[in-house]
């Protein structure tokens, strides 16, 4: 009997998801690759017949995704890992941003992560035992011009994955979020989706932004098999944090926001405590309550 783990992954069509699921079954693990066209990854089965099932999934099809969940753990009997990759950028000034692409982008980056969570979650809970990875990004905590829509799904990914992990702690279950910096897939070239500014005021710099953001698509540092083996390794390891920022970019950004939010809180300090009632003392929030 095949004892491997079981990694179901969404977006394996390119990218995250495609070269993750390539080490998964060089490993000699099993997976379930799944992409809204299922022929752009037949590829990744042939040769691993009985280890690789190839799924047609899209993520915002909420019913679509009970399904495809129910396959895997009728074909492999669980999932041991779930990985949610599948998601895509839009670009736009916020006064500019149309209306239905804003939903997409909530739709697949936010609400096709809740529903593949929500699909997984009873068969993980059974078994008390599980781990979800959230492909977050480096937008998820630090925002630029021209990604304010894109930074609003990743943001809330982000703060879904926190309370998340606090619920499922005591139940043995892991939650981690992957935030990537810039790195060489798809998500600044053929996945990219922007509406242009028109007005004047934003050329400058929203402009500037979506021009760029293309122009450096193919050239970014980030290697998105390095970044394979890091999260796996950190599944592996069981690591004991929330967070796996990728790359030197992620890092260094992650680090001068930190700075800038100590820098805020402590010059506004008086007028935060000065909020208080003078006379009730603070609420103690335990640890428990707090994701790491």
């Amino acid at each position: 009997m095949n004892e491997s783990p079981v990694w179901f992954i969404t977006g394996c069509s390119t990218g995250f998801g495609r070269e993750l699921a390539k080490l998964i079954l060089s490993r000699g693990w099993r997976a379930v690759v799944t992409a809204r066209r299922p022929e752009t990854i037949q590829d990744l089965v042939h040769g691993n017949e009985g280890r690789a099932l190839a799924l047609a999934l899209d993520v915002t099809d909420k019913a679509g995704v009970k399904t495809a969940v129910a396959a895997a753990e009728a074909a492999f009997g669980h999932i041991d890992v779930l990985v949610n990759n599948a998601g895509y950028g839009y670009l736009s000034s916020i006064e500019e941003g149309e209306e239905e692409k804003i939903r997409e982008q909530m739709d697949t980056n936010f609400y096709g992560t809740l529903y593949t969570i929500q699909a997984a979650l009873p068969g993980m809970r059974a078994r008390r035992k599980g781990h979800i990875v959230n492909y977050s990004s480096i937008g998820g905590l630090v925002s630029f011009a021209a990604s304010g829509f894109y930074h609003a799904s990743k943001f809330a990914v982000e703060g879904l994955s926190e309370s998340l992990s606090i619920e499922l702690a005591p139940i043995g279950i892991k939650v981690l979020i992957v935030e990537p910096g810039p790195f060489r897939t798809d998500w600044a070239g053929r996945s990219i989706i922007a509406t242009s500014p028109v007005i004047e005021d934003y050329i400058p710099v929203v402009g500037a932004r979506i021009e760029g953001t293309a122009a450096r698509s193919g050239n970014q540092q980030g290697d998105p098999v390095r970044a394979g083996e890091a999260v796996i390794q950190a599944v592996s390891e069981n690591l004991p944090y929330l967070r796996l920022p990728l790359g030197r970019l992620a890092y260094d950004m992650i680090n001068k926001k930190l700075d800038m939010l100590r820098e805020n809180v402590e010059a506004v300090k008086e007028l935060t405590l000065g909020a208080d009632y003078p006379d009730v003392a603070p609420a103690v929030i335990p640890d428990a309550q707090m994701a790491r």
